[in-house]
């Protein structure tokens, strides 16, 4: 249940903390004090578009905050927030906060973790359902009413199974659509796969190879080259009289008379004796290098056309080795699948054969259990209509569906709806045939017809938050009286926000909350507030027409 509303600075709410009981709840006011700003509110922190004009004048941003009492929810919240990195529960309280500024910033947040609007609907559509006047209208739509009877018979999971079969479809429809092309285009797909696998895979490339490649390359380019810098470097070392190695021997004598004077030099001698030895490995590592120098022509040429032809093959196929093998890889998938068209033609098919074989069952099945529904439906609806003042009226649900030969001669296709179309028909009076109720003119009745169906609905869904915004326009007198009570009943399931301007309507409510208009500081302000019993009573007079002892009276009589 929504505990507990916050509002900043929307439309002429400056700051407002509302606090909902459960059961049954009621608003009303003047015409205009600003009670439908509940609505506004709600739909914003419940993820609908923001519209930036509904910031209060003056000021820069608006904010919604709504608690939330989960512990009863049935829908899978905790896993949800769980998967979208968000903060769990505490104490089973939700948060949802949703704020936006005139320069188009727009932020919303659950349990304090920001999060996309999408997220916040999706939360949203399993707190809140919001009925309002338009409402009325979405029930002409024959698609809504389907959705109506499934959601009666719960029937949610067949429907849920008939669109995965419609999904797995589309799919071998692609792929079959991907094969079927004509035959020029066929061979010219099948000539440009055999070259592209050909010419990778006589290539015989191997991760990696390029740079082993450039790196051999390089030093075969550069023999001449690499072995001057060698072959100078050991003349220096040993192969002339000034070499290092002779002038080194001269360094060593000296410093051995140098130690028959002074003992002491002999670390001086060890060390010269430590750097010809390094001197002498030095010059056979040179030695070593100068033999693998090799140069060969024949073998730079061979170099150069690999790496040509590597940068060939990537200019065509990728930007690495990796690249182009993958490439050559998913080339010769392709070529595989349309060398064995006819095969896989043959497959898809087959399974295409499968998958609407099944589809007619499911469809079937679905269209089985709606049949089954629909007189309970109908008995539950006419029943709730005759509280509602059609004391013999009539409500009947028609199915059509698909014959098979329909969509196997493709003149129907399958629609995520499964195979009917329903279509509610109503008679208001007796003796009259029931019709659709596209064909009723009249928004009183239309009206009543939606309250009824939600009446047997809200025992049958799990959205524990109903919120009627002026869904009793239209009737009044004894009629007015049974809403009022259908609210009440509704309201032993679930929490109830009522809008109305009925006193009729307000009089059944646990909870009674006024919108009212005040002028502070020379600014309009909107504000909703809690009655106390003799409140009430002042409030329902004035919706009675007036504080006169009769109204006063009768405001009294219709609490209790």
């Amino acid at each position: 249940m929504l505990t507990t509303l916050r509002i900043k600075n929307l439309a002429l709410v400056a700051d407002l903390t509302l606090e909902l009981e459960s059961g049954y709840n009621v608003i009303t006011s003047e015409t205009g004090a600003g009670k439908s700003i509940l609505i506004g509110a709600l739909n914003l922190v419940l993820g609908e578009r923001a519209d930036r004009t509904l910031i209060r004048s003056g000021s820069d941003s608006c904010s919604v905050e709504g608690v939330f009492d989960v512990s009863n929810l049935k829908a899978p919240l905790d896993s949800f927030l769980d998967e979208n990195g968000l903060e769990p529960c505490e104490d089973r309280q939700l948060v949802l906060k949703r704020t936006f500024t005139s320069a188009g910033a727009n932020r919303q947040f659950v349990n304090g973790s920001p999060t996309t609007l999408n997220a916040l609907a999706t939360i949203g559509a399993w707190l809140v359902d919001i009925h309002g006047p338009h409402e009325h209208q979405s029930l002409l739509n024959t698609s809504r009413q389907l959705d109506l009877l499934d959601a009666f018979g719960k029937l949610e999971s067949e429907r849920n199974a008939f669109k995965a079969l419609l999904r797995s479809r589309a799919t071998l429809d692609s792929e079959k659509t991907a094969l079927i092309t004509d035959e020029k285009t066929y061979a010219q797909q099948l000539d440009l796969f055999r070259f592209q696998v050909n010419e990778i895979t006589a290539a015989r490339l191997q991760a990696g190879e390029e740079e082993q490649v450039e790196q051999e390359h390089h030093r075969a380019s550069n023999a001449a080259k690499l072995l001057q810098l060698s072959q100078a470097a050991l003349d220096l070392l040993s192969e002339n009289e000034t070499s290092l190695l002779t002038q080194s021997g001269i360094v060593g004598r000296t410093l051995q008379e140098l130690q028959r004077v002074d003992p002491s030099a002999a670390l001086l001698v060890a060390s010269q004796e430590q750097a010809v030895s390094a001197l002498r490995e030095l010059q056979t590592d040179l030695r070593h290098y100068a033999d693998k120098v090799e140069i060969d022509p024949p073998r730079l040429q061979e170099l150069e056309e690999r790496l040509n032809l590597i940068h060939s093959l990537k200019r065509k196929y990728g930007g690495s080795v990796a690249e182009i093998i993958a490439f050559g890889e998913e080339a010769q998938r392709k070529l595989q699948s349309l060398e064995q068209r006819d095969t896989e033609l043959a497959r898809l098919n087959a399974a295409l054969k499968k998958i609407e074989t099944e589809l007619w069952s499911a469809g079937q099945a679905l269209s089985a259990n709606r049949r089954k529904a629909i007189p309970q439906l109908s008995k539950a609806v006419s029943k709730q209509l005759a509280d509602l003042g059609f004391k013999q009226s009539r409500f009947e649900i028609t199915l059509t569906s698909l014959a098979q030969s329909q969509i196997t001669s493709h003149q129907l296709t399958f629609t995520s709806h499964g195979l009917d179309t329903a279509e509610f028909q109503f008679a208001p009076n007796p003796g009259e045939p029931a019709r659709p109720l596209r064909t009723i003119a009249s928004s009183g009745e239309l009206a009543r017809v939606m309250l009824a169906i939600k009446t047997v609905l809200a025992a049958e869904d799990q959205i524990p938050v109903l919120v009627f915004d002026e869904v009793d326009a239209n009737v009044g007198g004894e009629t007015a009286n049974a809403v009022g009570e259908k609210m009440r009943q509704i309201a032993r399931n679930r929490q109830v926000l009522c809008i109305t301007h009925l006193p009729q309507v307000a009089a059944p409510a646990s909870a009674h909350y006024v919108a009212t208009k005040q002028i502070k500081s020379g600014r309009t302000i909107s504000e909703i507030t809690l009655l106390e019993v003799e409140e009430r009573v002042t409030e329902l007079a004035r919706m009675l027409g007036g504080q006169t002892e009769a109204a006063r009276k009768h405001a009294e009589a219709l609490l209790k």
